[in-house]
């Protein structure tokens, strides 16, 4: 369902090519000149009228060619200007632009967060296609939304009854990558800031793109005919510009208050208010988010600890939601998740010290 597409690669020498000698570094780092036969005479003083016109008819050297030098090595023109590592691998290009933090690094560029979201959305509309629709009384399944009262560890949902189905998302590192913001906030050095992100909702439209797999999962939902609504943080206030950004990732289309949920002017960053005018509305089938309050606001309950908030996810009536009805995208660079000091991630028996490090 999901294509890919591999980065532009080095040229490679063929089979049986380059044995980089000792002389062969110069050979590459000094690549013989088009249409010149550079070869050097010998000791003689003057080559001769002959020796010259031989020289100047031979052809331009071209990759692949194979010479034969004065001395009887053999000279293969390649394409190369550095020479390969050790391996035999061609060299990595050199970064440009300056570091990315880590988990920059991780979410924006690299294989395995792209895999992980992959992952997610395949078993989005696995869900949809298998748990859901085939079900023949769709009116007696449970929608995934805890109804008002309930507790993560009494959890309570309602049936869907005639509302038509639907799937919630969180937009921002769920759906959409902003990576202008991102990129710019790296290049600063600073750390968020309400203002830059404010005019980042206002301008930033072309500067996204969508999660690996959303885009193909979100049209095989509607095709399927489950609304697509978008339950975000963003401000209302930038709804028009939300909307295009959607649309330019391949998300779209969303409406504001019908399929796109926005946070008004002093509303607090909790998303259950919304979640149940949402409900009210739809039956809510499936959610998917990269923080714990894109599911329920109980999960950043301010004076749960680092290890209680954890343990609900995995030690309630929750934990058979995950990949079932709630699916988590992966996002290091911000949000809830990124907290705690070492005591408080990492339990007392859990220590270890190298016994073969220097006393600390």
């Amino acid at each position: 369902m999901i294509s890919g597409r591999l980065p532009a690669g080095f040229a490679l020498a063929a089979a049986g090519g380059i044995l980089l000698s000792g002389c062969a570094a110069a050979m590459v780092a000094a690549p013989l000149a088009a249409g010149a036969g550079v070869f050097k005479a010998s000791k003689q003083s003057r080559a001769s009228k002959r020796e010259r016109a031989r020289q100047q008819a031979q052809p331009t050297p071209k990759p692949g060619q194979v010479f034969t030098a004065a001395d009887g090595s053999k000279v293969e023109i390649t394409t190369l200007t550095a020479l390969p590592p050790p391996s035999g691998a061609p060299a990595a290009a050199a970064p440009t632009g300056g570091n990315a933090p880590p988990a920059m690094q991780y979410l924006y560029g690299s294989g395995e967060a792209a895999a992980l979201s992959l992952q997610a959305y395949q078993a989005l509309w696995n869900y949809l296609k298998v748990e859901i629709g085939y079900r023949r009384d769709k009116s007696q399944i449970r929608s995934v939304v805890l109804t008002p009262g309930s507790t993560l560890d009494n959890p309570r949902f309602e049936t869907c009854g005639k509302r038509p189905l639907a799937v919630v998302l969180d937009i921002d590192e769920t759906a959409l990558l902003n990576l202008g913001y991102e990129r710019d906030e790296a290049a600063s050095g600073g750390g968020y800031d309400a203002a830059r992100w404010s005019r980042w909702e206002q301008t930033g439209a072309d500067k996204v793109a969508a999660v690996p797999g959303a885009a193909e999962a979100l049209a095989a939902a509607r095709r399927e005919g489950f609304t697509v609504i978008f339950n975000s943080n963003r401000s209302a206030a930038s709804a028009a510009q939300t909307a295009a950004a959607l649309d330019h990732a391949g998300l779209g289309p969303a409406a504001l208050f019908d399929t796109l949920w926005l946070r008004g002017e002093g509303e607090p960053s909790g998303k259950d208010s919304r979640r149940q005018k949402i409900a009210g509305r739809y039956c809510i089938v499936a959610m998917a988010g990269d923080q714990l309050g894109d599911f329920s606001d109980l999960f950043n309950a301010p004076d749960a600890s680092i290890a209680a908030r954890r343990n609900t996810v995995g030690g309630t009536l929750l934990a058979p939601l995950w990949g079932a009805g709630w699916f988590m995208l992966p996002n290091p660079v911000y949000g809830t998740a990124l907290k705690g000091g070492l005591d408080d991630i990492f339990p007392p028996d859990a220590r270890w010290t190298d016994p073969g490090a220097a006393p600390r």
